[in-house]
């Protein structure tokens, strides 16, 4: 969860996602309302189990640009999205394979992805 100290703020694209293990319980949908709130709006929450963003270009290059940066970003944290690349147009989503269902590190992960961008 976003964690405030005082005035210090840590950001959700600031911190680094936490590899999962298993036997921990996703999050509930009131964990997850503060922190959609702190991802871009066009992403979608679905029935608690996964996020989803579609993310529209102007062409086919633009797109798979997104999602060779976006896997990038993947591999650096070591939490990888689902893509769907088409002309013009990426589908994400992002869930907790290992306990099929939604962590903090999920949307730590939207947050990095939206900061791609621009």
């Amino acid at each position: 969860m976003t964690h405030t100290f005082g005035d210090d703020f840590i950001s959700l694209n600031q911190k680094s996602c936490i590899p999962c293990r298993g036997g921990v319980p996703p999050l509930t949908k009131s964990e997850i309302a503060p922190l959609i709130q702190q991802i871009h709006s066009d992403w979608s929450l679905i029935e608690e189990h996964h996020i989803e963003r579609n993310v529209k270009f102007d062409n086919f290059v633009q797109a798979l640009k997104f999602v060779n940066d976006a896997g990038a970003i993947c591999e650096e944290e070591g939490h990888h999205a689902d893509f769907e690349l088409s002309w013009g147009l990426v589908k994400i989503k992002i869930w907790t394979h290992k306990i099929d269902g939604l962590t903090e590190s999920d949307f730590i992960l939207a947050s990095k992805i939206d900061d791609i961008e621009g």
